[in-house]
């Protein structure tokens, strides 16, 4: 069972987390920021991974450290669950349509973490959540898992159908990329090793 727990207490936030890469059954997240708490579901259910997450955030002056900060331990928790990364795909890549909006993520677990991300809001906020914080997740995701990670929103109208789209998109490019291929000896690298 590839799984990992890790919690990160600032004075901006306080997480626990859980990530449960082949054990789907179990998402309960709580981050006090409503539109979040919907996507990282969206993210763990498509990408059919178990999720808990927990976070305390300093909500009163807005959502960003919360968004962000969620994303860094999310990051760190799904490279410490793929352990040595042996016999996974590595590459993963969906596109997700919602409605009117057409999301794609193509994703490398390579131990390299980049991040290109193509994508505007017309709408500032959806609820206590700050559309901006959507790149900041993305970023702060890709570079604390090891991931070289491409996102964008090839067209849409609704700002909510477009973020969805784009963590559907996430959720779906990784869990092909973390799916175990027996055919794989060692990892798919000339290195012969991912870090």
């Amino acid at each position: 069972m590839r799984s990992a727990s890790n919690q990160r207490e600032t004075k901006e936030t306080k997480i626990a987390l859980e990530c449960r890469l082949d054990d789907p059954a179990t998402i309960e997240i709580e981050t006090g920021v409503g539109f979040f708490d919907h996507m990282l579901e969206a993210f763990a259910r498509h990408g059919r991974i178990g999720l808990t997450v927990k976070v305390e955030g300093d909500l009163h002056i807005d959502s960003h450290h919360t968004v962000e900060d969620t994303g860094i331990v999310l990051g760190k928790a799904v490279r410490e669950a793929l352990g040595d990364k042996e016999g996974i795909v590595r590459y993963g890549t969906s596109y997700v349509p919602m409605d009117e909006s057409l999301g794609f993520v193509s994703l490398d677990i390579s131990g390299r973490p980049y991040l290109h991300f193509e994508g505007d809001f017309a709408t500032q906020a959806l609820g206590n959540f700050d559309t901006e914080l959507v790149k900041e997740f993305f970023r702060a995701f890709a570079f604390h898992s090891g991931i070289s990670l491409h996102a964008r929103i090839l067209y849409g109208e609704n700002t909510h159908h477009k973020i969805e789209a784009l963590f559907k998109a996430l959720g779906r490019a990784l869990a092909e990329a973390i799916r175990i291929d027996p055919n794989i000896k060692g990892v798919i690298s000339t290195k012969g090793l991912i870090e």
